[in-house]
């Protein structure tokens, strides 16, 4: 199996379209090169992937996660798909390995099948939770996936498709991180309550959940004039929403650009955008409200034929239960979202109980270890 460059070493196709993908793409490739250094990576590779020794063939990590659902990107990905296709005809790749990204990658999936390179899916498609349909491609284009969460290997076996659990590689991260007890009593400052505000960091996102977000904080400024708000801002791009939009709003609030980890820590009650975000906030121990505010009419069209789990935040899913307050997929004002945000505050023993909940909850996923398994399974996959 020839490199790119021509040489015999091993190349693993792989295959990352948003941040998130991009970081847990560096990380197994690091894992991999402490098992197998002579295997070499290529593909769609972000900055993380690109500094962790990937061969970058293109670099979709920077555009909207809904690469496919804007006009203007369609092209693009027809133009990496092309380009990929004919790599793999030509045999350039011993694997492939694609990271979350359904829309873009099970396209991709079907074309290694076509080419006869074995897949190994990371960060399984959610289909547990909406759009079951895609669940007879991936029994038909992936060849082995690597789950992020516990109970999804008992879902896919039922549906005849190999998977294990590897652990979810955001605790690899949050694992080699040290929390700044100085910083977080310096971000708490004399504010009672403090509330977080986490709007996630891909601008449609932060425009969708922001607005409601500081509607809500300014309901729990009314009623406590001494509460201490802070914004995280999680990106450049989500800067450059957030910050006009403060400004206008007439909110008193500290912008968070670093010390993330201590911002969580620091607060008493976080208003969080749904997504990975929720378990990161778990993982502090600390109580949140979990929102996201998508197009009513297309929930009403469409959304609401697509989803069938009975929670939406990802907390309340893995507990099987509402842990966490949730207003999704839509809500029509914010009132309910800052009463409920009030009747937290003034009830320190809920607060209380939620943490401990939380941390009920988190255990189990809590240790690092995800990317040193989904290397194991592609080493498994490799030819010897």
């Amino acid at each position: 199996m020839a490199n790119l460059d021509g040489s015999d070493e091993p190349t693993v196709l792989i295959s990352a379209c948003e941040a998130s993908a991009d970081t847990y793409g560096a990380e197994l490739i690091q894992a991999m090169a402490r098992r197998a250094p002579k295997v070499r990576f290529a593909g769609l590779a972000g900055p993380m992937m690109r500094e962790a020794g990937c061969e970058p063939i293109a670099d979709l990590a920077g555009r909207s996660a809904m690469l496919l659902g804007a006009v203007a990107n369609v092209g693009v990905a027809v133009r990496v798909l092309w380009r990929l296709d004919r790599l793999l005809a030509a045999g350039r790749f011993a694997a492939a390995v694609l990271i979350d990204s359904p829309t873009l990658n099970l396209p991709l999936a079907r074309r290694c099948r076509r080419r006869g390179v074995p897949v190994m899916y990371y960060v399984a498609p959610q289909t547990w939770a909406w759009g079951q349909f895609r669940v007879g491609k991936i029994r038909r284009r992936v060849d082995r996936l690597a789950c992020i969460l516990p109970f999804e290997p008992a879902y896919f076996a039922g549906h005849g498709i190999e998977a294990t659990y590897v652990g979810h590689p955001l605790f690899d991260q949050l694992a080699s991180q040290t929390v700044d007890d100085q910083q977080v009593a310096g971000l708490r400052g004399s504010g009672q309550p403090v509330v977080a505000l986490l709007p996630g960091s891909r601008r449609h996102i932060v425009g969708e959940v922001l607005p409601g977000q500081l509607d809500a904080a300014r309901i729990v400024a009314r009623r406590f004039p001494s509460a201490r708000f802070l914004i995280s801002v999680a990106s450049k791009a989500a800067g450059e929403v957030i910050e006009p939009a403060l400004a206008a709003s007439g909110l008193a609030a500290t912008l968070c650009y670093d010390h993330r980890a201590e911002m969580i820590r620091a607060a008493d009650l976080a208003l969080v955008a749904s997504g990975t975000a929720t378990l990161e906030v778990a993982y502090r121990g600390t109580p949140m409200i979990v929102m996201y505010n998508a197009s009513r009419w297309g929930y009403q069209l469409i959304g609401r034929w697509l989803i069938h789990t009975r929670h939406l935040a990802l907390i309340n899913v893995l507990a099987g239960r509402e842990v966490v307050p949730e207003f999704m997929p839509y809500y029509r004002s914010a009132e309910p979202i800052g009463q409920a945000a009030v009747e937290m505050l003034l009830h320190p023993d809920r607060l209380r109980r939620m943490r401990d909940e939380l941390r009920q909850v988190i255990a189990p996923l809590a240790s690092p270890g995800a990317s040193e398994g989904a290397a194991e399974i592609l080493l498994d996959m490799l030819p010897r």
